[in-house]
């Protein structure tokens, strides 16, 4: 592995600091987690202004072709900029599934007319897109779904009921997978459209979550007219396409916020503990040494990634070892903050409790990270069928029609 970047590289981290210092607040040792006070309008229009700043700079869809408003840089930039904005406390939330999993499907299937549509006010922070894939008997299973999308001349009518869409409720338009023919096996018979989420039977019902806020949504589906000019990809190819947007989302979830190691390391520096500081504890100096070796592993498995990317190369597993760790250890790490903090871990009010509950909305809200983006089971699949080479785990439903499979009725 290359741990320096080339010249190039290094003129751009510059550029990138340059850009943040003046644009952005560096992050305090202290800085809290939002993740359990939701997004508002406020929060909002915040993500939208950051995301025209950076479009304005020339920081937005780095990757992507001048035509919609990219750069056409290096793989390796969009990483090298995502390190750089780490250290700022900057608006997230709101953007990252449109533009990290929506816009660049619709880049590999959508026509040139809509690219010249959709893509750039996607880019300057204009429109939000959601991912409308999970539903309550397909979740791991994507091709378990049953949302239908029948054909009526020249528009399909779409019936059904997603679940767990981030974003939904404030979101301008989805990408869908929908179950089009159900006389043949599951991944063969599903179609894949684009759709604006005010269309007439569209209803976005936010899901209330254990930490107060509601970042997540049932969609229900009720007779919504899809024009076919909004189909992406060929009729009954809704799995290859689907798995555009994965591979995408891999990528997309693969790190994770705060607390890690640092923060609990500040916070065993600053608590007495019966027998003295807590960072005296044999017991806690254990405990963080175990996440600084698992943290120091994925900053080393990232550089891998960043090597080939600077080579031209294509990555490997890397995104699915990276979720799969980092997930586990950030709830693991705001437990252990909170056995610290003993009864000052149950006051969630960020005005009065340490770290303006830090550790609190982590718990709360980590156990998400586990299953967004493919639960930890689905990523140990990934890993030992396509790293380790085991044998993949029999599936006898791959090949029988999809109305003939059992279910839970029958």
């Amino acid at each position: 592995m290359n741990f320096d970047d080339t010249p190039a590289e290094a003129a751009f981290r510059a550029e990138v600091r340059a850009f943040l210092a003046a644009n952005a607040t560096l992050k305090s040792a202290s800085v809290q987690g939002t993740r359990g006070r939701g997004i508002g309008a406020e929060e909002i229009k915040r993500a939208k202004d950051w995301q025209a700043r950076k479009y304005a700079a020339g920081f937005a869809g780095l990757t992507w072709p001048k035509e919609w408003g990219g750069r056409e840089a290096p793989q390796l930039f969009q990483v090298i900029y995502n390190q750089e904005e780490e250290a700022y406390a900057v608006p997230r939330g709101v953007f990252e599934i449109g533009l990290g999993m929506c816009i660049p499907t619709m880049m590999a299937y959508a026509k040139p007319e809509q690219l010249q549509r959709y893509v750039t006010p996607a880019l300057k922070g204009e429109e939000v897109w959601c991912q409308l894939f999970s539903e309550p008997s397909a979740g791991s299973d994507v091709a378990g779904l049953r949302t239908r999308a029948e054909r009526d001349g020249d528009d399909w009518i779409i019936n059904g009921q997603k679940v767990w869409t981030s974003g939904a409720h404030f979101s301008d338009f989805g990408i869908i997978v929908t179950r089009s023919d159900p006389t043949v096996a599951k991944h063969d018979g599903l179609t894949f459209f684009f759709l604006d989420m005010k269309s007439p039977g569209v209803e976005p019902r936010p899901i209330k979550q254990i930490s107060g806020a509601s970042h997540f949504n049932e969609v229900f589906f009720t007779n919504v007219r899809v024009p076919d000019a909004q189909r992406l990809g060929p009729v009954g190819a809704g799995w290859k396409v689907s798995l555009t947007t994965l591979m995408n989302e891999r990528l997309a979830v693969g790190d994770v916020p705060r607390p890690d190691v640092t923060d609990l390391l500040n916070l065993a520096r600053s608590l007495d503990l019966d027998d003295g500081p807590a960072i005296n504890n044999a017991v806690v100096r254990e405990r963080i040494a175990d996440w600084h070796v698992k943290t120091q592993g994925l900053k080393y498995t990232r550089f891998r990634t960043m090597t080939a990317l600077s080579k031209g190369a294509t990555p490997g597993p890397e995104s699915s070892i990276g979720k799969l760790v980092n997930a586990s250890k950030l709830q693991d790490i705001a437990s252990f903050g909170m056995d610290l903090l003993g009864s000052a871990g149950i006051v969630m009010n960020p005005d009065l409790a340490p770290y303006q509950a830090l550790f609190q909305d982590a718990l709360l809200s980590s156990p998400s990270l586990r299953i967004a983006g493919g639960t930890d089971e689905i990523l140990r699949n990934i890993i030992a069928e396509r790293v380790l080479g085991l044998p993949s785990d029999i599936r006898v439903d791959k090949t029988q029609p999809f109305n003939q499979l059992p279910t839970g009725s029958r």
